[in-house]
């Protein structure tokens, strides 16, 4: 005879052996059976009912989790909400901003009438000129107190005024600028409108006002002229107010003094004071405010000791101690004033120049 759990002829051919059922891996779990469509009746409703053994059950009703639920919810208050602020508040394309107006520049040579005077004892040269109470480097362009305006805060008109000081100080202190090197230093401060002039400017240096290196900085030829001091003497004022809704202006003006002695001197040489009044209108709408950059728009130069046969528009050409020029202009002009020169060449007025 079979095993218990064979059949009496014993296992088939071909079966598998031991007595395993194919199906014997297969688990029916209590979910497996709930799930079940077809539903067996018992044995006294068969009887009772003479029905037949197994009947259809309706599909079971899924339940969405709470966590779905609100979900579902979050997704539709989103949607919602942001059809609604759609309709009401519709995106607007940004206002047209204003074209960036070209720089404008002029730089005044100013002709010594005599030789200009020098000395070795360079504070003695400093402490018998107008600029012997000037300050020293950045300290002589202090910030005023600021104000907020009606539609600029105060914050933004110190931004203004930190931008347009800074501005200052590398174009007119800073030694590798003045040297004839550096301008990149200079040019990250300007609106992204003025890049192309600034870059034509000392690509194909030009005299006609808008093309000058030296309207846009300062910077002594390297070989006629070296610092004999890298700390620059300076003297002026910051001033900013509104010029409408949307622009702030700050207009800066300054007297820069710088001592000079030849190229390649190896400080044997006497040193001369070179002296520069720097008048500078610069322009910030909101984007150059948060850019820290600037729109300059006007500058005005007026240097000396100079000679009006030399070119000034690339680089600065001082004459030097003892040196004297052979033309001036009409009339003496003082930097140190605060009048404006009318004239494209002017003389050097006797008062601005040390008494050595």
């Amino acid at each position: 005879m079979g095993g218990p759990g064979n059949p009496p002829e014993g296992t088939p051919e071909g079966a598998p052996g031991g007595g395993e059922d194919e199906y014997r891996s297969v688990v029916f779990d209590e979910s497996f059976v709930r799930a079940a469509r077809l539903q067996e009746f018992s044995a006294q409703e068969r009887i009772a009912d003479h029905a037949p053994a197994v009947r259809r059950r309706p599909p079971l009703r899924r339940r969405l989790s709470r966590q779905a639920l609100v979900l579902v919810l979050l997704i539709a208050v989103a949607f919602g909400t942001a059809i609604y602020m759609g309709v009401r508040h519709p995106y607007q394309a940004p206002a047209a901003r204003e074209p960036v107006e070209p720089l404008r520049m002029t730089v005044i040579p100013l002709v010594p009438e005599d030789k200009v005077p020098g000395t070795a004892d360079l504070e003695y040269l400093y402490e018998h000129s107008p600029a012997a109470q000037f300050r020293t480097g950045a300290e002589g362009v202090p910030l005023p107190a600021s104000r907020r305006t009606e539609h600029f805060s105060d914050s933004q008109v110190v931004s203004a005024l930190t931008t347009a000081k800074d501005y200052i100080v590398r174009s007119a202190l800073d030694p590798e600028v003045l040297t004839g090197g550096e301008v990149r230093a200079v040019r990250v401060l300007l609106d992204s409108d003025q890049l192309e002039q600034f870059d034509q400017s000392f690509a194909r240096p030009t005299a006609d006002g808008r093309h000058a290196p030296t309207g846009w900085l300062v910077r002594f030829d390297p070989s006629r002229a070296e610092l004999a001091d890298r700390r620059v003497r300076v003297q002026g004022t910051l001033q900013a107010a509104e010029a409408d809704s949307s622009t702030l202006e700050v207009t800066a003006d300054h007297t820069f003094v710088y001592a000079l002695r030849p190229a390649g001197a190896g400080g044997k040489d006497e040193v001369s004071l070179f002296t520069l009044r720097r008048e500078l209108h610069f322009r910030f709408d909101r984007d150059d405010l948060r850019l820290h950059q600037a729109q300059l728009v006007v500058s005005y130069v007026q240097a000396g000791p100079l000679s009006c046969a030399e070119d000034s528009t690339n680089h600065l050409r001082p004459l030097l101690a003892g040196q004297t020029a052979k033309e001036g202009g009409p009339a003496g002009t003082d930097p140190y004033a605060t009048g404006s020169a009318t004239a494209l060449c002017g003389t050097l007025a006797t008062s601005a120049q040390p008494k050595v």
